[in-house]
C-alpha cells in the first residue's frame, strides 16, 4: 500500500488512464473486427469502406500511445494485402 501522498495520487491517475486506454484499444479492435467480417463475407467494396474507417482509428491509437506504430503498420499492411487479394 502506498504511504506517500504522491504515490496515492499516482495510483488514482494510473487507474483513470488504464480505463481510458482500455476503451481506446477496444474501439480499435471493433474497427478491426468490422474489416475482418467484411473480408470474410467476400464483398470487396464493403471491405474497402470498412478499411478506410479503421485506418484513422489505428493511426490515432499510435499517436495516443496505446499501440506501437510498427504494430499498426503491420496490421494495415496485412489487411491491405488481404483486401487486394480478394479480386
Amino acid at each position: 500500500m502506498a504511504h506517500h501522498k504522491s504515490a496515492k495520487k499516482r495510483i488514482r491517475s494510473n487507474a483513470r488512464r488504464a480505463e481510458i486506454n482500455t476503451s481506446r484499444v477496444g474501439r480499435i479492435r471493433t474497427f478491426l473486427k468490422r474489416v475482418e467480417t467484411a473480408i470474410g463475407s467476400g464483398n470487396k467494396e464493403t471491405a474497402q469502406a470498412e478499411f478506410k474507417l479503421a485506418q484513422p482509428e489505428l493511426q490515432r491509437g499510435t499517436t495516443q500511445g496505446v499501440i506501437h506504430r510498427n504494430t499498426v503498420s503491420r496490421k494495415l499492411s496485412r489487411l491491405t494485402a488481404r483486401i487486394k487479394a480478394m479480386g
